[in-house]
């Protein structure tokens, strides 16, 4: 397999660890206020599934306007189709885009091809989605996968980076695992980041945004703690501040 090709400026490692505010709604309206109000704050704004589903991809472009896009729709079929959904979010290509690694290194190296092809050295990020933070022990194990989530983390982690992928999803319970059997090449994006006092909602693997960047993530996933604010823009400045030292 080639080299991968250089990091593209929207998604290269930061010089420390950075913000990715995720705007969980299906609200374009509600979204666009958002993504204004804390993009002085973060390094990107992510768009998922509700709001990607709801509005389809003119949002993206939308929303871009204000921040780089982590475009999170996890994607999991056979090769082919994944590359054909890759090509149709390059037209106008995210920043970071997420597979999951459990759909195998075919599917992941299909993925980063089709970006590679369709959209060149402006690709987004391919990131490869691990195991989800509300996943627990016995969550896995219901699926038929024993070990528990550090293992099963490791396993598809060394699976989608030797198919191409540029980095990986995690919780921060697995980030300095993933470091010291990786090193520092793989860009790390965790979600499942809670400051001090927040309610961890549904997710069952979480740690503080000074925690989770001292164990080596490049990149932190925080939603509700930010738009479930009282001034979005505060909370996410607060949160940048920490991270700062």
């Amino acid at each position: 397999m080639s080299a991968p090709a250089p990091a593209a400026a929207t998604w290269a490692k930061p010089n420390r660890c950075g913000v990715i505010a995720a705007l969980d709604t299906p609200d374009p309206a509600r979204a666009l206020d958002w993504a204004a109000a804390v993009a002085p704050h973060v390094g990107l704004v992510k768009v998922g599934l509700e709001l990607f589903c709801a509005e389809g991809p003119a949002v993206v472009q939308r929303i871009a306007m204000h921040r780089p896009v982590f475009l999170d729709l996890k994607f999991h079929d056979i090769p082919n189709t994944v590359a054909g959904a890759v090509r149709s979010v390059c037209l106008e290509p995210p920043a970071m885009l997420t597979l999951h690694a459990g759909g195998g290194g075919a599917m992941i190296e299909a993925a980063r091809r089709a970006a590679e092809d369709a959209a060149g050295p402006r690709r987004p990020a391919i990131l490869a989605v691990t195991v989800l933070t509300s996943f627990t022990t016995e969550g896995l194990a219901e699926t038929g996968v024993s070990g528990g989530p550090a293992q099963q983390v490791l396993r598809l982690a060394r699976v989608a980076l030797a198919a191409g992928a540029d980095g990986l999803v995690c919780s921060p319970h697995e980030v300095s695992r993933l470091r010291d059997a990786f090193g520092d090449a793989p860009l790390l994006v965790v979600p499942g980041v809670r400051p001090a006092g927040s309610a961890a909602g549904d997710q069952a693997r979480t740690a503080t945004p000074e925690d989770t960047a001292r164990a080596g993530a490049d990149w932190l996933v925080i939603g509700r703690p930010i738009t479930g604010a009282a001034d979005p823009a505060q909370a996410a400045a607060r949160i940048a501040a920490g991270l700062a030292g």
